[in-house]
């Protein structure tokens, strides 16, 4: 009995002992990369925007005065940028060569002694104290008048005869913008036509020739052809737009008179004679001179056939 007592009391202990082995020993918590990855219900954190998008939650309102500045070559220049709204840390104009300028003020002038270059893009800017930054261009338009300007007949010299066509070409030389340039025909005072030129994106010096087609009437013997080159700068440009108007070019225009046949009473041994008035100008040399005896025969040999 004893034994058997002492048996079971062993197996009693060692059931005990590894329960309480059990109960000691516990996990190790997950490591980090364990972790499950938060519900999809979960919002999403709030993103920061870039300084565009912080800019644009602030008022940026730049504003530039005049809004186009219109400058002759080599002539000074000045412009105002402002900035009326707060949050904003200082103004600053760029992309002028020479020149640097900003200030924590909430405005700043330009000014530039003279302007040298064709192609000029200023910009103010304004910097924003959360870091972001606006800006505006200022369109800056450089002229230069027309150096000369003349007129001619294009592949024609001499007289002109009615009901023909004829060009005329007009040439602009060294003029800038192009494409601000308008020429405009002339015959005496009446305006003929008005023509642009097609150079929009040209901003340096160039030459400019225009063309249009005349068919001269014997009305406009005597008159005068010309041309003007124009350039259009706009409301904010000179108040007098620049204008260069080329030399007259006078035109003679020959025509063929018209002839009414007439019969006349004639007595024998009587000489017949006939004139020929025509307000067609008579030119030099031999020619004029035949035609006008051909045409005194003509009508003295009609007068006679119809007697």
């Amino acid at each position: 009995m004893f034994a058997a007592g002492w048996m079971l009391t062993l197996v009693l202990i060692c059931l005990i002992g590894s329960a309480i082995s059990l109960a000691l020993i516990t996990p190790a918590p997950p490591l980090p990369s364990q972790i499950s990855p938060p519900s999809t219900n979960l919002l999403p954190p709030t993103s920061i925007g870039s300084p565009a998008e912080l800019v644009a939650t602030v008022d940026c309102n730049l504003k530039i005065s005049p809004s186009v500045l219109v400058v002759r070559f080599g002539d000074p220049a000045k412009a105002n940028c402002s900035n009326p709204s707060t949050g904003f840390l200082f103004l600053g104009w760029e992309n002028i060569k020479g020149v640097s300028l900003h200030t924590t003020e909430s405005f700043l002038v330009l000014s530039v002694d003279n302007i040298t270059e064709w192609s000029i893009n200023p910009i103010c800017f304004s910097i924003s104290d959360l870091g972001g930054q606006c800006n505006i261009s200022l369109p800056l338009i450089v002229y230069k008048p027309p150096e000369r300007v003349s007129i001619q007949f294009l592949n024609h010299t001499g007289p002109m005869f009615e009901s023909h066509d004829y060009t005329l070409q007009c040439t602009v030389q060294d003029v800038a913008p192009v494409g601000k340039l308008v020429v405009t025909f002339y015959r005496g005072q009446t305006p003929l036509g008005q023509l642009r030129s097609s150079g929009i994106a040209e901003k340096t010096p160039v030459n400019e020739t225009f063309t249009l087609i005349v068919t001269p009437h014997r009305g406009d013997n005597g008159s005068q052809y010309w041309c003007e080159a124009k350039l259009e700068l706009g409301p904010t440009g000179p108040q007098h737009p620049p204008v260069e108007m080329s030399q007259n070019l006078p035109v003679m225009v020959l025509w063929n008179p018209e002839i009414q046949p007439t019969k006349l009473p004639m007595k024998e041994e009587k000489c017949l004679e006939c004139e020929v008035k025509t307000t067609q100008p008579l030119g030099r040399g031999s020619t004029n001179s035949y035609r006008g005896g051909f045409l005194s025969i003509a009508l003295l040999a009609h007068l006679i056939n119809g007697l």
